[in-house]
């Protein structure tokens, strides 16, 4: 009797310590979901192309233009992502797509990072200024908004069970920093009456090249999201390259971002695949950098043909390293964001005197540039003394993803990279709004096209503020996390 008493015991004690164990193992795992979609923003004939001195209308679609959404789920959070193809949308358009987002799902639009891609060969959904608010959408820029908030729609509507992984490979061969000291004073005129002492974009192999005036960041960052099952659903890549260009004249054309988003699905053979993969590349920092090789001699090539062999470079890195990948079949992910308010620079009097001179010359003596910058300085002139400028840090795990509305400079970039609290970082530029150029305090004392008021329009250390409110923002989420 006792032997059974004492086996009853043990069996009852053993349930009463393993209860709370098998209830931990009923208790529901966490979850990642990921869903994707591509919205085709293509403009009509005749819009606008702004990536020249002057605009010109569009005749042609050599490539169609998207909206690229990726949106992303841990349980509790939904961040997302939507990269247009586009050389720059303020931030009223993607404000706008926010309210039809946020009227029409059950998404924190404040969690979304929206930016443009910069291509050159792309309308324009700019207003007439970068630092006076647009008060009334055009035609295409509505349609934009519109276009934006279906993609994301659509994204949320394929959202599935997901793993995640990112990583990053390195390309410098197409990477050349484009400001450079000259020894020719020819070369460093302004459009102010002035001389600098860098050159955007001198001439190729001229005998008066010193050196380039910054650096170059050769990475290329990349997230990569596939069903549980291991289809892929998106890959969203990040290079610091200016736009690549090579177009015909009046021909509407995603650059080369477009061209690696078809690559990368290749590669991972997507093409029949439903939901459709969607590829992604965003524009890092490149405010400074393109492709041209300044010093030694560069082949001529065909019209497009450019554009296909960068893009093509940096796919072939993304897939050597995708094939290193460590899968994350939950992380966790949130988004911090802030609107910092940053002084609009105005016209000095020497400005003002100068062209004021320069007005009373024959037409035909004035340069294009003088006469741009002319009209330039007069709109800044009558506009705002202040401009708000949204910043946002989106976190994927151990990965923070920086969002800067600016034609960012490489430096503020690495400088970004090194400084972060995260394991990893990069930054997207153009995101949430277009403000022009952003050069550091040391750049701008350098001269040159980037710096020139009505180029850059905020002052001159807005970089160093930005720069320490986006590091506040990552490490207020680690410290969210944390708790």
């Amino acid at each position: 009797m006792r032997s059974r008493i004492t086996i009853f015991s043990t069996l009852l004690l053993t349930v009463i310590l393993l209860s709370p164990l098998q209830a931990q193992d009923k208790a529901p795992t966490k979850v990642l979901r990921a869903g994707a979609a591509a919205s085709n923003i293509t403009p009509p004939l005749g819009e606008l192309i702004v990536g020249g001195w002057k605009p010109i209308p569009a005749t042609n679609i050599h490539d169609e233009l998207h909206a690229r959404c990726l949106v992303l789920n841990d349980g509790e959070t939904t961040i997302g992502f939507v990269i247009c193809d586009n050389v720059g949308i303020p931030r009223e358009v993607f404000d706008a797509a926010r309210q039809l987002i946020d009227a029409e799902t059950d998404l924190d639009v404040s969690k979304l990072l929206m930016a443009s891609t910069h291509t050159h060969s792309a309308t324009t959904a700019r207003g007439n200024s970068k630092v006076t608010a647009v008060e009334e959408l055009t035609g295409y820029q509505t349609f934009i908004a519109r276009r934006i908030a279906d993609g994301v729609r659509r994204a949320l509507a394929q959202m599935q069970p997901a793993r995640i992984a990112w990583g990053s490979a390195s390309e410098p061969s197409e990477l050349n920093n484009r400001r450079w000291f000259v020894t020719d004073p020819k070369m460093l005129s302004n459009p102010f009456g002035g001389v600098d002492q860098v050159r955007m974009n001198p001439p190729r192999g001229n005998k008066a090249l010193l050196r380039p005036a910054g650096p170059i960041d050769p990475e290329v960052s990349f997230i990569s999201v596939q069903s549980t099952e291991g289809q892929p659903i998106a890959l969203l890549g990040n290079y610091s390259l200016h736009y690549v260009g090579g177009v015909n004249s009046g021909e509407v054309s995603a650059d080369y971002f477009g061209y690696f988003a078809n690559m990368v699905s290749e590669r991972l053979g997507t093409d029949k695949q439903q939901p459709p993969f969607v590829g992604i590349l965003t524009n890092g920092t490149s405010g400074d950098v393109n492709n041209i090789k300044f010093t030694g001699n560069s082949p001529r090539v065909a019209k497009y043909q450019k554009m296909q062999m960068v893009a093509e470079k940096v796919a072939n890195r993304v897939m050597e390293a995708h094939a290193t990948l460590e899968w994350h079949d939950w992380v966790k992910l949130d988004s911090a964001s802030t609107d910092l308010v940053l002084k609009v620079r105005k016209p000095t009097e020497a400005m003002k005197q100068h062209f004021t001179e320069l007005a009373k010359r024959p037409k035909e003596e004035q340069h294009i540039r003088e006469e741009i910058y002319s009209k330039r300085v007069k709109i800044i002139e009558e506009g705002p003394n202040e401009v708000t400028i949204p910043l946002q840090v989106l976190q994927i795990g151990s990965l923070a993803i920086h969002a800067m509305p600016f034609e960012v400079f490489t430096e503020i970039g690495l400088e970004l990279k090194d400084r972060t609290p995260f394991q990893d970082a990069f930054t997207i530029e153009l995101a949430n709004g277009s403000y022009g150029y952003l050069p550091t305090p040391e750049q701008h004392k350098f001269g040159g096209y980037e710096t020139w008021l009505g180029t850059n329009y905020v002052q001159l250390d807005a970089s160093d503020l930005m720069i320490e409110r986006l590091l506040y923002l990552s490490q207020k989420l680690l410290g969210d996390a944390e708790k």
